[in-house]
């Protein structure tokens, strides 16, 4: 993995970067659909003669019932269902499922497990694939930083060595908190001033009060739009479906 160096440190690259996808899919944002391509092509010359380079650039997401439970991007277990229902479907290497980066590994939900999602927001944060499908919903809304920023909190809780913590809550910092970097989440000014006298000592809970905002925002703002979403209303219907036709 190619590593990015900033100020503190070697940090990984921003997790928004994905495998390009062509499929079709409804968009999330301001009622509108996501889609189309675009292809731009430059040629570069030099003295051993010109090459071209083609850039291929698309937006669309994948298919709203389909997502990686396991972070494999061949999605085995949906093409498992689509075999039963005789829909088998050649998918091409060209044209590999755009995943989650680094998501997390969980198993496939049952449609149980799926439906108690919408019962309370602490019932889809407390499941690895709530989580997962959430945070897939956050891409759509551009806010994943969000779901990120908590992810990287409840990480730094667990943390016991205390250079760890140092590093980690150093680069919790400058992704999240840092108004320089564009993974910024919003915090009000009472926070941030905690976070700036906590920093000069961290802990496993410098990032507390801000994880607990995070968490609010979240559960305010985005989990109503994610329960009325096509990503989860598809995902239930599906796993129905399936359920009744086995």
């Amino acid at each position: 993995m190619c590593l990015r160096k900033r100020s503190g440190g070697y940090h990984p690259p921003d997790l928004l970067h994905a495998e390009i996808y062509t499929g079709p899919v409804p968009g999330e944002r301001g009622g509108e659909v996501m889609g189309g391509g675009r292809t731009e092509t430059s040629a570069l010359s030099g003295t051993g003669g010109g090459r071209a380079i083609t850039t291929t650039h698309n937006s669309q997401r994948p298919n709203a019932c389909c997502f990686c439970w396991c972070c494999c991007c061949s999605c085995s277990w949906n093409e498992e269902e689509r075999r039963k229902r005789g829909k088998r479907k050649r998918i091409s290497q060209d044209t590999k499922m755009e995943t989650i980066p680094n998501c997390e590994a969980c198993t496939k939900p049952s449609v149980e497990e799926m439906r108690l999602w919408s019962q309370s927001f602490d019932k889809l944060m407390k499941n690895p694939a709530g989580r997962n499908v959430f945070r897939e919903f956050l891409r759509t809304e551009y806010s994943e930083e969000n779901m990120l920023f908590w992810l990287a909190c409840e990480d730094l809780k667990q943390e016991m060595n205390k250079k760890a913590i140092e590093e980690k809550a150093r680069s919790i910092y400058e992704d999240y908190i840092s108004i320089l970097s564009p993974k910024e989440v919003s915090l009000d000014a009472r926070v941030r001033e905690v976070i700036n006298k906590k920093i000069q000592d961290p802990t496993p809970h410098t990032f507390e009060d801000a994880q607990l905002q995070i968490y609010t925002l979240m559960h305010r703002d985005s989990y109503p739009r994610f329960l009325s979403s096509s990503i989860y209303r598809s995902l239930v219907h599906g796993g129905s479906r399936t359920s009744s036709e086995s």
